[in-house]
């Protein structure tokens, strides 16, 4: 019995198992770099080459068209500097995204936060509809609104004659061209920010709100106390999204207005393309030097957000 009660209290030892081999391991990792070697290679040929060899062709007198290039250094730069038209089509650039990026964040927050509540009629229906024009080519969109806005027989100078009003020229005009050009791109992608709020909100536990209800919360005090907060981290993601959606607005101006009237809607986009291909005198190396000069500016704008969020969220956390 002595035996039998030593042998129960003496802990058996794990016996050490065999230790696996590595072969079939090291096997999926090598084809799991299989996988990932096109999506490497298709991003190397038609991103990271195109960049570096635009730094190259920035440095050169090159009209795109033979082999006749002439190293010119930084002249190109010297040029771009002292171009007034670059600059004034920056400056354009700026404006559309200072006054477009919080139309479109600010009104698909209100949308989502609408289109959120379960209770709400047809709602699968309304966020089809609002998403709709993103599908939509962004060319053919330009090429429709054209004739939509257009002064002689658009439909919407028709229904203001009908009503009275003397017809605009919306897309003729140096004084409307601009606000008419920002008023399709926010309709055009109101509804790709309107799905990343969406997204947002799933984050959100419902029980706050029942929570919240419960307590006598009101719809803004829901709001103001439970949606805010916990969305402010994807305010800074929306944002930046959106800012770099709206540098991209080359097709849309050139099929709308061209850039024009008297430069009104030259965004440097539509610039650099005229420099390059549209231009009586193309230069490819002028039009690699504002590219990368542009590339370089979004650099900026985008990296001055991050640290102003960054500063931002560091003052809320001293707070706390």
């Amino acid at each position: 019995m002595a035996t039998l009660l030593t042998e129960e209290r003496t802990p058996r030892r794990a016996t050490p198992s065999a230790p696996r081999p590595a072969g079939p391991r090291r096997r999926v990792s090598w084809w799991v770099y299989v996988f990932v070697l096109p999506t490497v290679v298709l991003f190397g040929m038609y991103t990271v080459w195109p960049s570096i060899s635009s730094i190259f062709y920035s440095m050169l007198e090159w009209r795109g068209l033979g082999v006749d290039r002439t190293f010119t250094g930084l002249a190109n730069y010297e040029r771009a500097l002292a171009d007034p038209l670059f600059w004034r089509s920056v400056g354009v650039t700026m404006l559309i995204i200072a006054v477009t990026v919080p139309v479109r964040v600010a009104l698909a927050l209100v949308l989502a936060i609408m289109l959120n509540n379960p209770k709400l009629p047809l709602a699968t229906l309304l966020r089809t509809a609002f998403f709709i024009p993103v599908v939509a080519t962004t060319a053919i969109v330009g090429i429709v609104m054209g004739f939509v806005l257009d002064p002689s027989s658009g439909p919407v100078n028709a229904l203001l004659e009908l009503v009275g009003l003397t017809p605009i020229d919306f897309l003729g005009s140096s004084d409307t061209a601009l606000q008419s050009v920002m008023a399709v791109h926010i309709w055009k992608w109101l509804g790709i920010t309107l799905i990343y709020w969406l997204a947002a909100l799933q984050t959100v536990p419902l029980e706050l709100y029942e929570a919240a209800e419960i307590d006598g919360a009101g719809t803004w005090g829901r709001f103001r106390h439970i949606t805010l907060p916990l969305l402010m981290p994807f305010v800074v993601i929306i944002t930046l999204l959106t800012v770099v959606e709206t540098m991209q607005i080359f097709d849309l101006v050139l099929t709308m207005t061209g850039g024009g009237p008297f430069f009104s809607t030259l965004v440097t986009e539509v610039y650099i393309y005229e420099q390059a291909f549209a231009a009586a005198n193309p230069n490819l190396g002028y039009a690699a030097t504002l590219g990368v000069m542009f590339g370089i500016l979004t650099v900026i704008v985008v990296g001055t957000m991050l640290l102003l969020a960054r500063l931002a969220r560091a003052r809320q956390e001293a707070r706390r």
